[in-house]
């Protein structure tokens, strides 16, 4: 934590998201920070402005807080708190905006494209595949039915909705993240946790028909 500021948010996230245990904990932010730095100081972007969008970027997110979701309330009240100038809190909010899956958008800036690398490759490998898991658990979903075959085709409206398996999630979102990385520091990353997480898959479902 380079300055005053980055350690004063950190601490906001570390005890906003002490008792979270879907996935979307501290640990998981502290992850993307980590992960955007690296990206952010591979590709030249203001790192900064990356680290303060990464420690913030779940503090509004629609799963965790509906109601500040739209407006980004909770980063915007706490920059605003600490002294943050209006124009720099505006692009930090614009950068946890366009984020999102689900949102299917790509960042307008190069400091949103390394900061949405940052919690997309969180998202694959052996900690994605952890957290895909537990946060299936937490949702009460199972983890694999033969039966119920994966859609990776949704809508945005259907994949909000959706309820399905986590082992379907793998091909309804995780498998695709890999193509959808913005920098090529990301990608790198990506291919390596990508390939982790189909020979999971293969053995998971061998396990699973008793071939192994």
């Amino acid at each position: 934590m380079q300055n005053e500021l980055i350690a004063r948010t950190a601490a906001y996230v570390k005890e906003k998201f002490e008792n979270e245990y879907s996935g979307h904990d501290w640990f998981h932010t502290l992850r993307v920070f980590r992960t955007a730095t690296r990206i952010a100081e591979a590709e030249g972007a203001d790192v900064e402005t990356v680290q303060l969008a990464a420690l913030l970027h779940d503090v509004d997110d629609r799963k965790l807080s509906p109601e500040t979701y739209a407006d980004k309330a909770n980063a915007r009240s706490f920059l605003f708190a600490n002294n943050v100038d209006e124009s720099r809190i505006d692009e930090i909010c614009r950068i946890i905006g366009e984020i999102s899956f689900a949102e299917n958008c790509v960042p307008s800036t190069l400091e949103g494209k390394c900061v949405q690398d940052a919690d997309r490759l969180d998202a694959i490998g052996a900690v994605g595949i952890a957290r895909a898991f537990a946060y299936g658990g937490n949702h009460n979903r199972l983890m694999y039915h033969p039966d119920i075959a994966p859609n990776p085709n949704m809508s945005r409206e259907e994949y909000v909705k959706s309820n399905s398996t986590t082992v379907n999630h793998f091909h309804e979102k995780l498998f695709k993240l890999t193509d959808m990385m913005n920098t090529d520091t990301a990608k790198a990353i990506a291919k390596e946790r990508d390939a982790y997480m189909k020979v999971f898959i293969a053995e998971f479902l061998d396990e699973w028909e008793g071939k192994k």
